[in-house]
């Protein structure tokens, strides 16, 4: 008897325990975690960052414009070069060869135009006596000294020295034409015979050396390149890939910073020179490149290093900025438990978003709405116009409904623990319960 009213009292006991931890998990709520940022004041930097390379501002491709094996080099990597200094030699003995026979035919043209001067100076000689004698015939003509046939020859003869005489003229003629062509091929093959010799177009530096003693270089369709020279690495450039949407934002004089891989410690400065127009465009993806003038005093940076190069744009001093992620959070309530919060608030519908930007200098202003949280837990939504941002923080320009000061804590997310399908959720806006939302599973929410 006792040992079954024992039994009954522990399966009492149990029920009892069941039922009230039933109730108490019906009858709960799970008040969602909020997760939040202090609103700060400080400065605020809008920058554009990219990539590019380090080039010098000349660079010199030195070439050969004839063929031949390379006899001798007179420059290596990083030699420092002076304007008109040797740095290579060509094999000159078949330019050579080609001197001598251009200067042997201009010899023998100049022979040629002295025997048609010869020919010329006989034929004109040859004409003044047909002249003569034509003039003899036809006063003994006259005279009935002689027939008239033999007049008839003396004509014929002064004719035939006068087109003698012009013959002779044109062969001088033809004879200057043979001097002058065979003078310009020898130029042409003096000319060949310097190229031979490589010569420096700059003073600068041999950045790269493309060519080995003994190796034969071939210019019958273009001209190989031996050398690559930069002028002055001291004086340098950075050629930087901008993408349209902030070639807008860049102009000339701007300050920039950048890095390098080889110093990854050291930040470099330099200024905008130019944004050229020639666009490029790789899987629809639109490029301009800005050029970008630096000091390389120490010469620490080379040709062709990669450089990740920022551009201030715009900045904001002592401002009052918030973190980006309260501008994306939205609490996880009904589209009519927004609506009420944000008609307690005075936020219409249509002054919730929106643009007002300013095109130039100006950066371009938003509308957003924050959750501002007070001192009671509740949740307030602040309307705030935006200023430039740094992708962590934007500045807030004004707050154009509520209050936003420095130290107010706006909320970035939320977390939900899990709630009974009868469980109500208290709208933000109220610190104690309110009319609630759908049940489930809970999470973590944060701004989206």
């Amino acid at each position: 008897m006792k040992y079954l009213k024992s039994k009954w009292t522990y399966i009492v006991v149990v029920l009892t325990a069941i039922v009230v931890l039933g109730a108490f998990k019906y009858e709960s709520k799970a008040a969602p975690q909020y997760f939040t940022e202090a609103v700060q004041k400080g400065d605020i930097q809008n920058v554009v960052q990219a990539t590019g390379s380090i080039n010098a501002v000349t660079t010199v491709q030195v070439g050969s414009q004839v063929s031949g094996t390379i006899q001798t080099l007179s420059a290596d990597f990083n030699s420092h070069v002076k304007k008109d200094q040797v740095v290579a030699q060509i094999d000159s003995s078949l330019f050579q060869g080609a001197v001598l026979q251009a200067r042997a035919n201009v010899a023998d043209a100049q022979a040629n135009l002295l025997v048609a001067k010869a020919n010329l100076a006989k034929s004109q000689a040859a004409a003044v006596q047909a002249k003569l004698d034509l003039g003899r015939y036809t006063t003994l003509a006259a005279d009935g000294v002689v027939p008239a046939q033999q007049l008839d020859a003396a004509k014929a003869t002064s004719q035939s020295a006068d087109a003698a005489v012009a013959a002779s003229q044109a062969q001088v003629t033809q004879a200057g034409a043979q001097v002058q062509q065979n003078s310009a091929a020898l130029t042409v093959a003096q000319t060949n015979l310097a190229h031979t010799t490589i010569r420096s177009p700059i003073d600068g530096t041999v950045i790269a050396r493309s060519v080995d003693v003994g190796q034969t270089v071939a210019a019958s369709l273009s001209a190989p390149t031996l050398f690559t020279i930069a002028q002055d690495l001291t004086k340098m450039q950075v050629y930087v890939s901008t993408d349209e949407s902030d070639v807008g934002t860049i102009h000339t004089g701007q300050s920039v910073t950048f890095k390098v891989d080889a110093f990854p410690t050291q930040t470099f400065t330099g200024k905008v020179s130019a944004v050229r127009l020639n666009a490029t465009s790789v899987q629809n993806v639109v490029t301009y490149t800005t050029v970008v003038d630096f000091d390389n005093p120490e010469m620490k940076l080379f040709p062709g290093m990669t450089a990740y190069v920022t551009v201030p744009v715009a900045t904001a001093t002592d401002v009052v900025k918030v973190p980006n992620g309260a501008l994306r959070y939205t609490p996880d309530l009904t589209a009519q438990q927004l609506t009420d919060l944000y008609t307690k608030y005075g936020i219409t519908a249509t002054s919730r978003g929106g643009s007002k930007g300013v095109k130039g200098s100006q950066q371009q202003v938003t509308t957003a709405v924050v959750w501002k949280m007070n001192t009671d837990k509740s949740l307030e939504p602040v309307q705030i116009k935006l200023g430039i941002t740094d992708h962590t923080t934007t500045e807030v320009v004004q707050a154009v409904k509520g209050s936003l000061n420095p130290k107010d804590q706006v909320v970035t997310g939320a977390a939900t623990a899990a709630k009974t399908a009868s469980a109500p959720t208290a709208a933000p806006g109220t610190a104690g319960r309110g009319a609630g939302g759908a049940g489930g599973a809970g999470g973590i929410r944060v701004g989206r």
